[in-house]
């Protein structure tokens, strides 16, 4: 939340290792979402309504300027409940202190619901009548759901008739999501916004069978409380995913400050658990990114917050390229194992695009999984090679490969892993997702790509579809991380950058690379390892996850 202009993260941490268990609310503090202040836990098991766990929630703002966190806690029974928490002093601005009330559990799973699938209140809204409304993940049997709960003081919660939405197979809902997003722009709005014709809703859920998340934008009746998904936005494990990578448990808030809607995801270790428990730490936060409606009105749009650029330092312009079938381009002058890099490849020779089976429009991961970097093909794969070895023993591609359906060309945005790491027994599952933007008429894609020593998040078309890797070479580290333009398909490709020069209205397509290096910085000075869980700050984690001697952690301090 954004609360007196100071940014609170709160996330799930386990203060006794590196694996999951002994679950609390840890607690940082920023004025700029990128350099962080960790606190003192906020919330931890201390009360009966909470002894056996402090799960997932939300915060809401209150009249009076009060906000108020809503957590499922686990009691003795092992019923996952609902209760709230309070900041004990309203005059210290990074709320160190949080007191939960006797009174709690304030929504108990009643007659009717799975009190062990009952969890992660949503961020309240408060509807035209004066009722604060919100949300909590549940299912029946396979139907995974979202029971809507009303109340007037945020204390006594009445729950409502039917699910605000539900959908049958979908197994579990974790961590939903509802919010308002406007039709035109890219302003944010407040969580209670209703805002008739002019706003469209997004409900996201994160499927705990397959351990990814979809949302829809649809409708919200806040007269007969019902969500309904757009036409063009399937319901369930088919639909539209925020990235089509690693990344799960998101959450958004109103950033108040800017009047923008700001995106968190966890993004989970691939290493193993001995590995895990070696470093000392495991699972981050994803950068923090803004999401708005795509101008389609089909999805959503998501791109790094802006702050990100006050990490930029030095940049690399590379002279207009072309890149042959069967070109390699290295890019040099750069620490690449943490870098930003964009760049825009204009696509000539689509007759040449390889036919697109219908059946793979369901499965983009598979397709990826069937036709890798390696995999020569039309009209791509074409893309960037990074945290790649000097002789490309170890390489990660992001890259796009196009193909001819019946009536349109499909893009496929691909992160293949397979090939990332010396080291045996990895998790390097490749990720995809289909890229809704029409080829043949703009013959141009952008890609950018943050690169973070073990992260890699790619954003394809200015942030239409995203993914985010994790990643673990042997030899690729730091000064010997290097990065490569390739295209490994039939057509040719040229990659460029466009930007306009001042006030002239002058485009120069001057760059295939617009690549910047990140400045480093350290959280307060903190040089000292610490154990954390399942979700972790990425302020709080080491860059050079791969070389866990403790006393190196100062030259690894290299975080966004």
């Amino acid at each position: 939340m954004y609360y007196n202009g100071l940014y609170h993260l709160f996330y799930q941490y386990n203060p006794k290792g590196s694996v999951w268990g002994n679950i609390v609310w840890a607690h940082s503090v920023s004025t700029d979402l990128i350099n962080w202040k960790a606190l003192e836990p906020a919330i931890y098991p201390s009360k009966s309504f909470d002894i056996n766990g402090c799960w997932s929630g939300s915060a809401t703002i209150l009249p009076g300027n009060r906000p108020v966190i809503m957590y499922t806690g686990v009691d003795p029974q092992n019923r996952q409940v609902q209760n709230v928490a309070y900041p004990k002093n309203l005059s210290d601005p990074y709320l160190r202190e949080w007191v939960k009330p006797d009174f709690n559990p304030v929504i108990a799973p009643e007659s009717g619901v799975n009190a062990s699938a009952f969890r992660d209140p949503t961020t309240a809204w408060r509807g035209v009548s004066g009722h604060w409304k919100l949300v909590i993940g549940s299912k029946r049997d396979t139907r995974g759901e979202v029971i809507l709960y009303r109340s007037r003081d945020f204390v006594r919660w009445v729950k409502a008739k039917h699910s605000l939405h539900t959908a049958t197979g979908t197994g579990m809902w974790e961590c939903p999501d509802l919010y308002p997003v406007s039709l035109r722009g890219r302003l944010g709005l407040d969580t209670s916004t209703l805002g008739g014709a002019a706003v469209k809703h997004v409900l996201k859920v994160s499927l705990d069978v397959t351990r990814y998340e979809y949302y829809t934008v649809g409708t919200y009746d806040h007269i007969k409380d019902r969500y309904v998904p757009d036409g063009a936005s399937p319901d369930g494990n088919t639909g539209l995913r925020y990235d089509y990578g690693n990344f799960y448990a998101s959450k958004t808030f109103f950033d108040n400050k800017k009047n923008r809607r700001i995106l968190w995801g966890w993004t989970n270790e691939s290493d193993s658990v001995n590995d895990d428990i070696a470093k000392g730490w495991a699972g981050i936060q994803a950068i923090p990114r803004a999401v708005w409606l795509a101008g389609n009105g089909r999805q959503l749009i998501q791109w790094p917050v802006e702050e990100l650029e006050s990490l930029r330092s030095k940049h690399i312009v590379v002279q207009n390229k072309q890149v042959p079938s069967g070109g390699l381009l290295e890019v040099k002058g750069i620490d690449s194992s943490q870098a930003d890099v964009e760049v825009t490849f204009q696509v000539s020779g689509l007759e040449k695009a390889e036919a697109f089976h219908p059946s793979w429009a369901a499965d983009a991961e598979t397709l990826c999984g069937r036709k890798r970097a390696d995999v020569k093909g039309g009209v791509g794969p074409f893309g960037l090679h990074v945290l790649a070895s000097a002789n490309m023993e170890e390489k990660t591609a992001v890259f796009f490969r196009i193909f001819k359906a019946e009536h349109k060309y499909k893009v496929l945005l691909c992160h293949d892993p397979t090939r990332s790491s010396l080291r045996p027994n990895l998790y390097k599952p490749t990720f995809a997702g289909f890229v809704d933007v029409d080829i043949a008429r703009t013959g141009k894609i952008s890609l950018r790509t943050l690169i973070d020593h073990s992260v890699v998040e790619s954003f394809g078309a200015g942030g239409m579809t995203c993914i985010t890797s994790r990643v673990y070479p042997s030899l690729a580290l730091r000064r010997d991380a290097h990065l490569f333009a390739f295209n490994n398909g039939i057509a040719d490709v040229k990659c460029f950058r466009e930007w306009s020069l001042g006030m002239l209205g002058i485009h120069a397509y001057l760059t295939c690379f617009w690549i910047r290096k990140l400045e480093s910085f350290a959280l307060n000075g903190d040089s000292q390892p610490r154990g954390n869980g399942e979700q972790h700050s990425r302020a709080e984690a080491a860059g050079g996850n791969l070389n866990w001697n403790s006393s190196l952690w100062p030259s690894f301090a290299l975080y966004w």
